[in-house]
């Protein structure tokens, strides 16, 4: 856990004017500039890095930050780390960037890109008006989250001959087993045909590998069966190629995190069993690859999903909303007082609102506050889209219940349009994480690949569920 070390900062100023007077220093949100010799300081060096204007500080800022300056540290190997943190409020989301920006995406390298710190020390001014105990609280939370986005960006950027869904599934389940709070349930093949797992199964039929569904339950400390049951459920395609609707070669070149979704979820889970928040939580994940064997679906099967509705496959690249039809239609029988799934689901969401933000669509309008608020509370984005009726009717099928697609307008709405047939009543949200999850650019402030993105808006969500619900043993949903 990173050490905490008060102290006073003022007499830092003098030097950081100069160097804004001398335009050597912006103080841009992840600008990072490096100083050597003796104006350094009594350490090896200092690093100083952009926070933005005060008046525009928030959690975004101060997690980019401190992923800037990690970045740029971790790059060869350190002995102790000193962190300054100039603002109480944004701490957690500063440790949370330091301790994540430690880890790229160079899983396979020969030589490693990046090198955690031996040891990183917190520096925070002596009159925080936080007690140590605080402080270190606060710490260790700052700590489980990023091991969590980790986590999750790991499962993310692993290479998909390595992560087939049973192993995928292994390794998360690996990740609970010192938690006693926590059971892991796997699925498999046989099971899933006696479940009536159609989707799941159709889409999985293309591939050697069988899929597998995971089901992690939590139960806080001192929370009963009467507690009312937060859901998450996400989206696990460890590979896809688009089936024998297949996808150009470069759009399949990042197709290894479309499973980042389940990884989101999982990783969310593990740090809500780690912190021991009182709230019941069960996370379910769906895991399949996407191919094109002779066994694969073919455009104008039937496939019927778990709650006995039929759909006619007109698009095999839109796989994604079938395997979760299966889940999200498991979750609500175990009668969450809320649902929330997370999917890297459609390009269209991201030709609506780019790849910094996520599509949030709900039945609900108090649930999609909560969401929202979650997301804003730690930097991370999402934009409220539209569910209306009249979609639906896009989804009609001469043949089945529904079909897998709608025109070639509104794809991402559509998409949770055909989602929302498997919800019932349950109060549920939807989260189309494609453009956020991945990064195809290296800048300051994010890697080339897997971004982890909302495991703390998760969290987060959960914190706020305990608060407001655990204590009372009831849903104002």
């Amino acid at each position: 856990m990173p050490e905490l070390v008060p102290t006073r900062y003022d007499t830092w100023d003098a030097l950081v004017s100069r160097l804004r007077e001398t335009k050597d220093l912006t103080g841009g949100v992840g600008e990072v500039v490096t100083l050597l010799g003796p104006r350094a300081g009594a350490g090896d060096g200092v690093v100083l890095v952009g926070l933005g204007k005060p008046s525009k500080w928030d959690a975004a800022a101060f997690y980019q930050a401190g992923f800037a300056a990690a970045k740029r540290l971790a790059g060869k190997p350190r002995g102790v780390v000193a962190a300054l943190v100039p603002h109480l409020r944004w701490l957690e989301s500063f440790v949370v960037g330091l301790i994540v920006g430690q880890r790229g995406p160079d899983l396979k390298k020969s030589e490693a890109a990046r090198h955690r710190f031996e040891e990183l020390v917190v520096i925070v001014d002596e009159n925080v008006g936080m007690t140590p105990d605080e402080l270190t609280q606060a710490l260790q939370r700052a700590e489980i989250l990023a091991e969590s986005v980790v986590l999750a960006r790991d499962l993310a950027n692993t290479p998909p001959a390595e992560k087939p869904p049973v192993v995928l599934a292994q390794r998360i389940a690996a990740a609970f087993e010192s938690l006693p709070s926590a059971t892991v349930t796997i699925w498999d093949e046989a099971t899933l045909k006696r479940e009536r797992f159609g989707g799941l199964l159709g889409v999985a039929a293309g591939s050697d590998q069988p899929p597998a569904y995971v089901m992690i339950d939590y139960r806080g400390p001192d929370i009963d069966d009467n507690a009312p049951l937060l859901a998450w459920v996400g989206k696990g395609v460890t590979f896809d190629s688009g089936g024998l609707s297949l996808k150009p070669s470069a759009s399949m070149e990042d197709m290894k995190a479309d499973m980042t979704g389940a990884a989101v979820v999982a990783s969310a889970a593990l740090a809500v069993a780690k912190l021991g928040l009182p709230i019941r939580l069960t996370a379910r994940l769906a895991l399949t690859e996407n191919l094109t064997g002779g066994r694969a679906m073919k455009l104008g099967d039937v496939l019927t999903i778990r709650n006995g509705k039929t759909v006619e496959v007109l698009n095999t690249d839109a796989e994604g909303r079938l395997i979760l039809a299966d889940a999200l239609s498991h979750t609500v029988e175990a009668q969450p007082a809320a649902m929330i799934d997370l999917a890297t689901l459609t390009g269209a969401c991201m030709v609506a609102l780019g790849t910094k933000i996520a599509g949030l669509y709900a039945n609900r309008d108090d649930l999609a506050e909560r969401v929202a608020n979650a997301a804003k509370a730690c930097g991370e984005r999402v934009w409220r889209m539209p569910l209306d009726d009249d979609f639906k009717e896009l989804l009609k099928s001469s043949v089945a219940d529904l079909k897998n697609i709608g025109s070639k307008w509104g794809g991402s709405i559509t998409a949770a349009k055909f989602l929302e047939q498997f919800v019932g009543e349950t109060p549920w949200a939807h989260l189309d994480i494609a453009g956020p999850a991945w990064s195809e650019s290296d800048n300051a402030t994010a890697d080339v690949g897997a971004s982890g993105c909302f495991v703390r808006s998760l969290v987060e969500l959960a914190r706020v569920w305990a608060r407001d619900h655990a204590s009372t043993g009831r849903s104002n949903l």
